[in-house]
């Protein structure tokens, strides 16, 4: 039982990376983006391209939070004792109200 404890943290651990790597990629995309809009020489229509970033940041965010919803998931299967439940229950209840609202903030925007 302890090898698959084992295995099953070690897949959790790595879910959790690619939940903070979609998370930063997002950051780091529209930071850029941001940065080289604000030195274009003309631009176009800044409102529309500043809500295009926000809306792409939104899309890595939820993505991310999902990712690391399934982490928590996993990692409660293998060790299911009330405390963890209880906690896992609150996380994903905080992140699906997270994830809701940024949703919203991103269908309006379209």
């Amino acid at each position: 039982m302890a090898v698959v404890e084992f295995i099953v943290q070690i897949i959790c651990v790595t879910i959790s990376i690619l939940g903070a790597a979609i998370a930063t990629w997002g950051v780091a995309e529209a930071i850029f983006n941001f940065v080289k809009l604000k030195f274009t020489a003309q631009p176009k229509n800044q409102i529309i391209e500043n809500e295009t970033i926000r809306q792409r940041l939104g899309a890595h965010l939820l993505l991310g939070l999902e990712v690391f919803i399934a982490a928590d998931i996993i990692s409660s299967v293998v060790s299911p004792t009330w405390n963890k439940v209880g906690i896992l229950g609150a996380i994903v209840a905080i992140r699906t109200v997270l994830s809701y609202f940024l949703r919203m903030e991103v269908r309006q925007t379209q």
